[in-house]
């Protein structure tokens, strides 16, 4: 873990994330010091965005049925931090100090936290230890185990899965995850499935008009075509967290489909980025940034230039299409499927079950080159309305799982 912690030290001296965690976490014991109030705490801990709207439902439940609580939420990822860090639903929002026994122990010394709450991923041995030690109540929710993870390897894995025993419970999304658990003897399992599940339903029942891509989509009401001849209300494909090998297949699918109008956005908004988004489409496309009520719906292409938009614009389409598939695995398929539209995405999916049930489902498509894009593209727009509606009925049906979690942390006893 210190050669972990020293890299990342050396990092921060050229890349700006490493060095925004360097500055939080130095900070983070004396903000706590500063900070801490008297009374209850519950300490929430993510290491991403995705991660905390994954346990967001849980907190906001927490708050609303057990106010008198106090909450503190960590983040390792400056993505998480730097985007939620005055998030009203929590009493403090903090940057988790770097994992040595010495931070652990202090960090708890003050913090005192009634319970601790590991979303999902990473398991911290220095806090896992302390937390045990002190017989401060543990959990891991929204947790899945796959047989491939560090924790079932041969010769590495018994130390690790050892860690899992520092957990009064682990929450986990499915069966399959309880049964590999098992077999290994653990068994402090309950399977309470995925809250981000009813996290995307919120979402997508309360999502606000754009009014830039609401005219990027809809035109000019005066306007029956655009400067390129478009009909009003044209197909409409989003893609959303989407990296150089998507956007080359997204953007040749949109010059051969004239019909269609392409809502692009990008996983990273960096001018590098940008620029590699302009030679792609001969620079026929318009940021959102530089649209107007004017010159909106005058191209086929608009690319997101910022972030923290794309759960909203998932409502302007008709079918989606979700970047990283090509790389180190896809993002989020949940947020589109709640607005009761298909998904389709890269082969790098089999570690996302909710990418399987979207298959099983019969509402999302993975594909591996540019003749199945093609193919599952045409395929999602001629039935989108019925691929739609199953994509609907899978996120509806686990909604529970926020609720689940909730009880079995707070209403019942598992010490």
């Amino acid at each position: 873990m210190l050669i972990y912690f020293l890299l990342i030290y050396i990092a921060s001296l050229w890349n700006k994330k490493a060095r925004l965690l360097c500055r939080g976490q130095k900070n983070a014991i004396p903000q706590l010091k500063q900070a801490r109030q008297e009374g209850s705490w519950i300490w929430f801990h993510a290491a991403s965005v995705g991660e905390f709207e994954q346990g967001r439902p849980v907190i906001e439940r927490l708050r609303k049925e057990q106010p008198h609580k106090k909450i503190l939420l960590t983040f390792f990822s400056p993505s998480g931090y730097e985007l939620h860090k005055n998030y009203t639903g929590a009493d403090l929002v903090m940057y988790l100090p770097f994992a040595t026994r010495r931070n652990a122990g202090r960090f708890l010394d003050i913090l005192q936290p009634e319970k601790a709450v590991f979303i999902k991923y990473e398991y911290w041995p220095a806090y896992l230890r302390e937390l045990r030690k002190r017989g401060i109540e543990t959990y891991s929710i929204a947790s899945v185990f796959r047989k491939e993870q560090f924790f079932f390897r041969p010769l590495i894995g018994r130390p690790y899965r050892q860690l899992l025993g520092c957990f009064t419970r682990l929450l986990v999304q499915d069966e399959a995850s309880r049964k590999l658990l098992a077999q290994y003897g653990i068994t402090n399992t309950v399977v309470t499935g995925d809250p981000r599940f009813k996290r995307v339903a919120q979402i997508a029942q309360s999502a606000e008009e754009i009014p830039l891509v609401d005219r990027f989509v809809n035109g000019m009401p005066e306007h029956k075509t655009g400067s390129e001849g478009l009909t009003l209300r044209s197909k409409v494909l989003v893609a959303g967290s989407t990296w150089l090998p998507d956007e080359e297949l997204i953007v040749r699918y949109i010059n051969r489909h004239q019909d269609t109008r392409l809502i692009l956005v990008p996983h990273e908004t960096d001018e590098k980025h940008l620029h590699n988004i302009f030679q792609l489409t001969e620079g026929r496309y318009i940021r959102l940034t530089q649209a107007n009520m004017k010159n909106a719906d005058t191209c086929r292409i608009l690319v997101v230039d910022t972030v923290g938009m794309l759960s909203r614009i998932y409502r302007y389409a008709n079918v989606a299409y979700i970047g990283g598939g090509f790389g180190a695995g896809i993002h989020n398929t949940l947020e589109p499927a709640a607005y009761g539209i298909p998904v389709v995405w890269g082969k790098n999916y089999k570690r996302f079950r909710e990418a399987k049930g979207l298959i099983e489902a019969g509402a999302g498509i993975a594909v591996s080159n540019y003749q199945e894009l093609e193919q599952a593209l045409d395929t999602a727009f001629l039935n989108a309305a019925d691929m739609g509606q199953k994509a609907l009925q899978f996120v509806l049906s686990e909604t529970d799982a926020a609720d689940k979690i909730f009880q079995e942390i707070f209403l019942k006893s598992n010490l």
